[in-house]
């Protein structure tokens, strides 16, 4: 995979303890992390950033980034693992996070530019590692210093209001790394939570006018997905989802699967994205709401290898 384009993912990784039914489970997890995972499976040349824990949930982390051919950049630390307790009711989940003085908040500006290799053509960040403290500005120096010496940024804000202290803080966080990004991709809930008391449309068009990204793209779960580059607009219907289990992870392998085609088609750079037209990204987000809907056959974050992405888009023509 040396020719391939070096995708840095960065960001929360977690153990969500799931209640399902009745049922509790614990999966490896995290919003980046798995980006990662969904890339490293897609045959990416995908490398984590974020140290991971010592501890034996820190084991398991690793060892499913390592399964899916990800480079673990960012190390391991001695300090525990971020937990999420996850209740899903009706397929949707619901979060509580415990994430103090854990690992994946050891995170220096410094320390993430250690860990990402020269010749980085791709840096993704969001959900978590954004909501507070030195690990988020740290993030935010990081994106900003990429986004200003050419490397592409790419930024998933997966809002979490639940769990944020100071909400004016964070929109404000967020809408500054937006004009340091040049893919966004946020769902219909993200939007309503960063521009509350605004009717969709105007929401949309008002993130538009506040980012620096050519391609933007909105998720709306089983309604599909919109994607906007330049002066074209494309509405995807979200595939089918042979028999739903839960959401889980859903959004970040659509997520995933949108920098894998995008670097599939040899147009994982700022200058490039320009020159994306209509059909293009049509193809692109057909891809990853394909991903997704496989996703969400299956219990918690489960994204497709590329065999059998590659398979399901053969089977729809």
């Amino acid at each position: 995979m040396s020719a391939s384009p070096v995708i840095c993912v960065g960001g929360e990784n977690l153990i969500d303890h799931v209640t399902r039914d009745g049922e509790v489970s614990a999966l490896a997890g995290g919003s980046p992390f798995n980006v990662a995972m969904a890339l490293g499976r897609q045959q990416a040349d995908v490398h984590y950033l974020t140290p991971i824990s010592t501890d034996t949930w820190g084991d398991t982390l690793a060892d499913t980034l390592v399964a899916s051919g990800v480079t673990l950049a960012g190390g391991r630390v001695d300090a525990p693992t971020t937990i999420a307790r996850v209740t899903v009711t009706n397929g949707i989940p619901s979060y509580v996070f415990e994430r103090d003085g854990t690992a994946e908040r050891s995170v220096t500006a410094a320390s993430l530019a250690a860990a990402m290799p020269a010749g980085t053509t791709v840096l993704h960040t969001g959900s978590l590692a954004l909501t507070d403290g030195a690990d988020a500005d740290a993030w935010e120096e990081t994106c900003k210093t990429a986004y200003t010496s050419g490397t592409l940024v790419s930024l998933d804000p997966n809002v979490r209001l639940s769990v944020i202290t100071d909400i004016d803080a964070y929109r404000a966080r967020i809408f500054r790394m937006m004009q340091a990004a040049h893919v966004l991709k946020l769902s219909d809930e993200d939007l309503e939570g960063l521009c509350p008391d605004m009717p969709q449309d105007a929401a949309l068009a008002h993130v538009r006018s506040q980012t620096s990204a050519s391609l933007v793209v909105m998720t709306k779960g089983p309604d599909g997905a919109i994607a906007m580059r330049g002066d074209n607009t494309v509405n995807i219907p979200a595939p089918p989802v042979p028999g739903l289990v839960d959401t889980v992870g859903a959004g970040d392998t659509f997520m995933a699967t949108l920098l894998a085609g995008l670097a599939r088609t040899d147009v994982l750079a700022p200058a490039a994205l320009d020159g994306l037209d209509a059909a293009q990204v049509e193809a692109l987000i057909r891809r990853a709401g394909m991903a997704a809907a496989i996703n969400c056959s299956r219990a918690g974050c489960n994204p497709p290898t590329l065999s059998e992405l590659d398979t399901a888009m053969t089977a729809v023509g």
